[in-house]
């Protein structure tokens, strides 16, 4: 049995109580000083099932995250972009005993209609403990309906997927680990994780801030790297490793990234909220992934389904967990094919985007924008940007009675998570559709393609590409 999370990050503190642990744009806390702000948190948190968190990039959050996690307790994972009506219904759903948040997070806590957010938990007496099948976390992923999903990973799982990242990646004891997204991304919340393990230092300031602190290890999504390029701190010799995650990370992002950290190995890892670690490769134009160790893959109509002792439970619904992998075997719709221990991906089957590292669905902006009055068609696309890796795009088909589409995008920024308000619309005679009727998305990515001086702030009609028939 491989040891679970916290039991590895416990070894740290009692085998190097002095050593940095974690430092955030305020403080800067040993792993003594960490753990025993985690063995009290867990013990407030006695007899509790849930906890949602709602973390910034703070020490705070990492401790209510871990201190769960010591005590067998799961975590809810909140993220920032949640609407009120998603939140109640993850409320609804998971049920958690308490919502901690951070003082500056109170407000928002309280708009989405939780009535007592708390700062942190304070105990001295004991708290539970973990086991293996335990629920660990409860991670929030988008819905094609609109109404978020709710994934539930195990402490074994993470165990293993610990376990695959000590074998690939280099993260030694005494390293600067950088985590500089929010830590409601579990990619990055997983990096801080992982450090910790390691007995690294995680330092979740801002990425130039960590470079500039001498980081050994960089946790990346393509937007990040773009952010680290632009930003002009290079070259920076520390970095021995990026670890990127998300949209496929094209050729010119990896290799503008290199010059930045010259001796960092730029790995970027295929994965899932439900699958963890599929595929990973390395370089600056590294072609096909190579599977994880222990990780199989398989193709189904086109469609690459995974099995391995890394994948999640199931989706936590009102009738309990469902939708969990079939005879171990799970996919979430991307498209590929496998020779041997080789992955090669060609995108994602389901209509879907990956936005700066977070998944947007299709469906519900289309939903949206159709609930305007004046609204007769709507058709969403993913469309490349140089930063996000991609961003939705919105067509219109309207009466002659609509509003301007300045008018549509407000009513769309109310309506909608920030991640998934369309960066363009475009107003069309009309959607291009396959010959069953279906909107034809590659015909309609090919108009935004072509049409380039779309305004913003007025309506402009453009042909839309003739149906397929």
């Amino acid at each position: 049995m491989s040891p679970l999370l916290t039991d590895r990050i416990a070894g740290h503190a009692c085998e190097n109580p002095e050593a940095i642990a974690v430092v955030d744009r305020r403080e800067s806390v040993t792993y003594g000083d960490f753990w025993e702000r985690v063995r009290r948190t867990g013990a407030g948190m006695n007899g509790m099932r849930r906890v949602a968190v709602l973390p910034t990039s703070d020490v705070g959050s990492l401790v209510a995250v871990t201190a769960a996690m010591a005590s067998g307790i799961g975590v809810v994972l909140l993220h920032r972009h949640l609407l009120p009506g998603q939140f109640g219904r993850v409320v609804e759903l998971a049920a958690p005993d308490v919502v901690i948040a951070a003082q500056q997070q109170h407000r928002r806590v309280a708009s989405l209609g939780w009535p007592g957010p708390v700062v942190g938990l304070d105990g001295r007496g004991p708290h539970g403990s973990p086991t293996e099948g335990g629920e660990l976390l409860v991670g929030i992923t988008s819905g094609s309906t609109g109404e978020p999903k709710l994934f539930v990973r195990n402490q074994r799982s993470w165990a293993r997927t610990l376990d695959r990242s000590d074998a690939v990646f280099d993260v030694r004891r005494g390293d600067r680990v950088s985590t500089p997204g929010v830590l409601d991304h579990t990619h990055f919340l997983y990096g801080a994780l992982h450090g910790l393990t390691r007995g690294a230092a995680v330092d979740v300031r801002p990425a130039v801030d960590a470079l500039n602190s001498g980081a050994t290890h960089l946790y990346s999504v393509p937007t990040i790297a773009w952010d680290v390029v632009r930003a002009d701190v290079g070259p920076v010799g520390s970095v021995r490793e990026v670890l990127s995650s998300a949209a496929r990370w094209p050729e010119s992002g990896r290799r503008t990234l290199q010059n930045v950290l010259p001796n960092a190995s730029l790995v970027h890892f295929y994965g899932a909220s439900e699958l963890s670690f599929v595929s990973y490769d390395r370089g600056v134009n590294p072609g096909a992934g190579t599977l994880f160790d222990g990780v199989e893959a398989r193709i189904v109509d086109g469609v690459v389904h995974v099995r391995s002792d890394m994948v999640f439970d199931g989706y936590l619904t009102d009738g309990g967990l469902a939708g969990g992998p079939v005879d171990g075997w799970m996919t979430v719709g991307d498209r590929g094919s496998v020779d041997g221990s080789s992955l090669t991906l060609f995108g994602r089957n389901s209509e879907t985007l990956i936005r700066g590292g977070l998944n947007v669905e299709l469906a519900p902006i289309e939903h949206a924008a159709l609930s305007i009055s004046g609204v007769l068609e709507a058709g969403v696309v993913a469309i490349p940007d140089a930063r996000f890796g991609e961003v939705p795009a919105l067509a219109l088909v309207v009466s002659a009675g609509a509003p301007p589409v300045e008018r549509i995008r407000r009513s769309l920024r109310e309506a909608l998570p920030a991640p998934s308000v369309p960066t363009r619309i475009l107003v069309v005679p009309a959607l291009p559709r396959t010959p069953r009727g279906k909107l034809d998305r590659q015909a309609l990515g090919a108009t935004f393609a072509t049409e380039r001086t779309a305004s913003s702030t007025t309506n402009h009609t453009v042909s839309a590409p003739p149906s397929k028939r």
